[in-house]
């Protein structure tokens, strides 16, 4: 009897095991279409759209309060100020110091 118990058991699990598998998903597919979108983009523009998507998200999620959200765009504005004067290493320097510092990276 208890062979049998044990062979019913693991004819149980086997399904769940096997359908376990099918929720696994790449990172890219689980990213929104506007934050995929931004990232095409190239050098500091790039970097700075993304970001921007990037918090949108967060917000429209509800991941980050109204009040967090407008001091990142604040930094994110100065960022892409930064990048359309053509300081681009200031920029992305910019936006990695405001990702650091708001739990980005």
């Amino acid at each position: 009897m208890p062979l049998l118990r044990r062979a019913g058991f693991c004819l149980a699990v086997l399904p769940l095991t096997l359908l376990s598998a099918c929720n696994t998903t790449s990172p890219a597919a689980n990213a929104p279409p506007a934050v995929a979108a931004a990232t095409a983009a190239a050098g500091c523009a790039g970097e700075v759209s993304a970001y921007r998507a990037v918090m949108e998200n967060d917000r429209a999620t509800g991941h980050v309060a109204e009040s967090v959200y407008r001091r990142v765009e604040g930094e994110i504005e100065r960022a892409a100020e930064a990048c359309a004067a053509g300081r681009e290493a200031d920029a992305v320097r910019m936006l990695n110091a405001t990702k650091a510092r708001f739990g980005y990276i």
